[in-house]
């Protein structure tokens, strides 16, 4: 009899099928720390167009545990990048961003007339609890569009281009030095507010047009303005602000803009673009670092399921996105679009919602949970090999020596026991569980980032636990003299 054959007979003898017996094994997840690939600055979120506000209006309880959600590496999702938006409207309606300089102070040349409330659209409030409550050091602000004055058609909505730039000439004259004015007057009131800005965006989806805050750009265009505003920057004092570019409504449309912006890719800090009209499945034809820095379910009805179908909105979705683009993508960073709002939206938009004057988070956010904790900035991505079939394995050495390795099951049926092996190529020392013994954590149906016991074996290099079906499991090692269970 064949033995495959045989093992069946086995199988069937003892009453298992051999699918269960396959869910039973143990399988061994090999980690390579001298294969190394891109460099992490983080996880991250915005609460851009007046989202702050609403969320401020909570009672104070229920504000700690909003920004708890956001930014603890114990209570939630630990994230590390908060996007702000730089407003360009001319009143503060319901949706919109209030710009610095809402009204045109005479032209391009004309003294300018800037305005500070010191909210910035409730942005300062959660910039400010972010940096000092939190410790977070990565603080994005991005222009949605330039003011309607210096822009083509008059409105900071509706598209137009920048007055100024190639193939864009404006009566009132050329407003490419006075947005770049603007944007570092909007990062001198950040500063006098105690909040440094690290990056910064002058275009969000310039290959979409839209009724509210939109600005077009072709990478010609955008080349142009980075001519005078890297400069702007240096002059002030401001050669650490990072410069982004360019927000693309899809990520495949940013290589196209890059093409045309050769010249100035020196002048360039991150890549960005977002996953709408498509995703980071292969990375950017770029030297620098990548981010993708905005996505989400717009369109779903809201669901905190982790698993249910597949759905746009369900957590395990989420896991499985931001793999895809660390892994395939080579991104840096993965935003999502909204952290939390109260407004009655019903879409999955935001990682956290209010009902009835109470934070309610997503499933999307105990996803990003699982990265965002246990990969922090500064951690540069290894080599994994030895996954069985729909299991995805990533891994990470943080910089303070830890190893994370994240562990996603896509199937269904029976727990698994998985085994996290740290080759000996480049790995040092043995490595301990990183939590007096408990060195795994599970997000799933019924578990939000919680603890689990795993087990570390003599050897000191090999850590394992059961995976459960359907979920997502970080295992974390750090280095140490022997081994501990």
């Amino acid at each position: 009899m064949h033995p495959t054959a045989l093992l069946s007979s086995l199988l069937l003898l003892g009453g298992a099928s051999a699918s269960e017996l396959q869910s039973r094994q143990a399988s061994t997840i090999t980690v390579d720390l001298s294969r190394t690939f891109q460099t992490m600055d983080g996880f991250g979120t915005s609460e851009a167009f007046q989202r702050a506000v609403t969320m401020k209006r909570l009672s104070e309880d229920q504000q700690r545990k909003f920004l708890d959600l956001m930014f603890s590496t114990t209570k939630g999702a630990g994230l590390s990048i908060l996007r702000n938006g730089i407003g360009s409207s001319v009143d503060m309606r319901d949706d919109w961003m209030v710009s610095i300089q809402p009204r045109n102070p005479g032209g391009p040349s004309a003294t300018p007339n800037y305005v500070w409330d010191g909210s910035d659209n409730g942005q300062v409030w959660v910039s400010q609890e972010a940096v000092k409550t939190y410790g977070l050091k990565t603080i994005y602000a991005n222009a949605w569009s330039a003011p309607g004055y210096m822009k083509t058609n008059n409105n900071d909505a509706n598209g137009g281009s920048l007055c100024g730039v190639s193939g864009a000439s404006c009566s009132s004259g050329d407003w490419k030095q006075a947005f770049a004015n603007y944007l570092v007057q909007y990062i001198k009131f950040y500063q006098q507010e105690g909040v440094e800005v690290t990056h910064l965006g002058f275009l969000n989806e310039p290959d979409y047009t839209t009724s509210y805050a939109s600005m077009r750009s072709s990478g010609t265009q955008a080349q142009d303005f980075i001519r005078v505003l890297r400069p702007t920057l240096d002059r002030n004092n401001m050669t650490h602000v990072i410069i982004n570019c360019c927000d693309t409504m899809g990520w495949s449309v940013m290589n196209s803009m890059l093409n045309e912006m050769r010249s100035v890719e020196g002048s360039l800090g991150v890549v960005t673009g977002h996953a709408y009209t498509s995703g980071p499945s292969s990375p950017l034809s770029t030297r620098h670092k990548t981010w993708m820095t905005e996505a989400a379910d717009n369109n779903g009805a809201w669901t905190s399921s982790w698993h249910s179908n597949g759905g746009a909105g369900e957590g395990l979705t989420w896991a499985n996105n931001i793999y895809g683009a660390i892994v395939n993508g080579n991104v840096s960073a993965y935003l999502y679009w909204i952290g939390g709002q109260d407004r009655p939206s019903t879409t999955n938009s935001k990682m956290i919602r209010v009902v009835n004057k109470q934070v309610e988070p997503s499933k999307r956010l105990w996803a990003f949970a699982n990265w965002s904790r246990f990969v922090r900035p500064g951690a540069v991505r290894v080599s994994t090999s030895g996954a069985p079939s729909n299991v995805r394995t990533s891994a990470f050495r943080n910089v303070d020596g830890t190893i994370a390795v994240q562990v996603i099951n896509n199937n269904s049926g029976s727990a698994r026991t998985i085994s996290v092996n740290i080759g000996t190529t480049g790995a040092g020392s043995s490595f301990v569980a990183a939590a007096d013994g408990v060195a795994a954590w599970v997000t799933d149906g019924s578990r939000d980032c919680d603890q689990i016991v795993a087990t570390l074996d003599a050897s000191g290099r090999t850590l394992s636990a059961s995976v459960p079906p359907r979920s997502m499991v970080s295992f974390v090692l750090r280095p140490g003299g022997g081994a501990k269970n």
